[in-house]
């Protein structure tokens, strides 16, 4: 599309407005006990219509142990062709809409979101996705609005004429849709991830087939349903759900995918990215982290101890970007842990529809047993449990916000990421040290810093080899910003324009004569 256009606004109100709201709840305990109640379906949908295979999965309540949630369809060869025909013929029309149409979708989409079906996308992340009633409001419905009102004004940035002139000739740069469908896979964590991932694409013309994660289906359909509500093509984005290592091997060597875009671990990137390499499929990957929280000792300690702890125990610690290494500089260092500390035990851990509870459970069974063996081979190795450090109860996923100290660099929880609550502390003598501290690991997706001197934050900002460094503040995986990592926390950004860029083809034309 060439010159200037105008993208829709169906709302006046504020981009972030949301966020600082206070949202109405009086229907979220009435559909959590409904769904409690009942084993629910969860069909795929292709075509726009909803499909059942015979072939089910099971997803839990991380809340209640053993607490069945539903069942999903799973997606076999058969399905999966039925995608890809159903996207093929999506396609034809879709990437030829004029622009402004399809940002329509995603405008009208938000505006549902903010609306009618908000209550229900905050309790299906609830009772899948191991969230409080708090975080279920910001990780979800808030942030989704966000990434739905702010793509389609970096889209528009990137369609426009770049043009380039010389005597006699013309030249311009055109923007057009991947020649093919995208494969995007999600995490379970994060809504927002979840809801972005397959649009961004799709806004730009392309057709999708959207994998979540198993523990993630009940929040992906219902994100589904928002987007048919909003006028979504039949065919556009179709969602399958499935055993990852089946639906992924036969997709990605297939020749109408063009595109893979997957948010998960290191282990799995780099095995997906082997197979589209061997495939020259073009790759967006956001994959672990290990992000060190840097304290210098001019930092201001009670704000960098309220920031850091709020979002190590976020999502109960279930988030890539957490603060994982805790580095703070000798002078300060026991003040800084004792207020830690002090933040931790007051976590309140529990029942997600308490307004109070502060940190839910982990999302499953095995993500417990990860966290017993952190602490084992912590503990084994020498380091103190300074509180925390047990499983808690016996009904559902829930674990103690915990803190370590005299943690070796040798310890798994220095050297792999948790994802989960756990937070070892340890002490740095120089800018130098903690640089190198930094920089040891093969992680590069986030790091933190705190301190009041403009050249130490210059200098950390440019030292640390990450994708993403956020300082005396937590800013980051915002919709207007890139979001991405380095070495082996992948490459490619999930934000802001850059993340448009990745979904189409750049074409160079020039002409003379006329």
């Amino acid at each position: 599309m060439n010159g200037v256009f105008r993208v829709p606004q169906p709302s006046n109100e504020p981009v972030h407005a949301y966020r600082a709201g206070s949202p109405e709840k009086r229907s979220i305990k009435a559909k959590l006990a409904e769904m409690r109640s009942r084993e629910i379906e969860i069909p795929l949908i292709i075509g726009g219509e909803e499909v059942r295979t015979g072939q089910l999965g099971t997803c839990v309540i991380p809340h209640e142990h053993g607490h069945i949630l539903g069942r999903y369809h799973k997606a076999g060869k058969a399905e999966v062709e039925r995608a890809i025909a159903a996207a093929r013929v999506a396609h034809a029309t879709w990437s030829r809409m004029p622009f402004v149409d399809r940002a329509s979708v995603l405008l009208r989409a938000a505006d549902l979101l903010s609306g009618p079906f908000r209550d229900e996308l905050n309790v299906a992340t609830m009772l899948g996705q191991s969230k409080t009633v708090f975080q279920a409001e910001i990780d979800s419905a808030c942030e989704l609005i966000d990434f739905w009102r702010f793509n389609p004004f970096y889209a528009q940035q990137i369609y426009e004429d770049q043009p380039m002139s010389s005597p006699g000739v013309w030249n311009r740069i055109e923007y057009r849709p991947l020649e093919g469908f995208v494969f995007a896979v999600t995490p379970f964590n994060f809504t927002s991830i979840a809801g972005n991932l397959p649009t961004s694409p799709a806004l730009m013309g392309n057709t999708v087939l959207w994998k979540p994660a198993s523990s993630a289906v009940y929040s992906a359909h219902h994100i589904m349903k928002v987007l048919m509500a909003a006028g979504l093509p039949p065919g556009v984005i179709n969602l399958v759900f499935g055993v990852p290592s089946e639906v992924s091997e036969y997709l990605i060597p297939h020749p109408i995918i063009r595109k893979i875009s997957f948010t998960g671990s290191t282990a799995v990137g780099k095995h997906l990215a082997s197979l589209a390499g061997k495939y020259m499929k073009r790759v967006t990957m956001e994959l672990g982290g290990h992000a060190p929280a840097i304290v210098f000792d001019d930092a201001d300690i009670d704000s960098a101890v309220k920031i850091l702890s709020a979002n190590k125990f976020r999502n109960a610690g279930q988030v890539c970007i957490a603060p994982t290494r805790f580095l703070v500089q000798e002078n300060v260092y026991r003040p800084f842990l004792e207020k830690f500390i002090a933040a931790t035990k007051a976590v309140k851990v529990g029942d997600g529809l308490d307004k109070a509870t502060r940190m839910g459970p982990l999302a499953h069974a095995r993500r417990v047993e990860a966290m017993d063996a952190f602490v084992a081979d912590a503990q084994a190795k020498g380091a103190k449990i300074e509180t925390g450090g047990k499983h808690i109860g016996n009904k559902g996923f829930f674990f103690e916000p915990t803190v370590m100290t005299d943690v070796p660099l040798d310890a798994k929880i220095m050297n792999e990421e948790p994802f989960g609550p756990l937070a070892p502390i340890t002490s740095f003598q120089s800018f130098d040290a903690v640089v190198e501290e930094a920089n040891r690991l093969p992680y590069g997706l986030a790091a933190y810093a705190y301190t009041r001197s403009a050249k130490t934050a210059a200098a950390i900002g440019a030292a640390i080899e990450t994708g993403m460094v956020s300082i005396n503040h937590h800013g980051l995986a915002l919709p207007e910003v890139p979001f991405g990592g380095v070495k082996d926390s992948g490459y490619g950004s999930e934000g802001g324009s850059e993340a448009i860029e990745g979904y189409l083809n750049t074409k160079f034309v020039t002409q003379a004569g006329l």
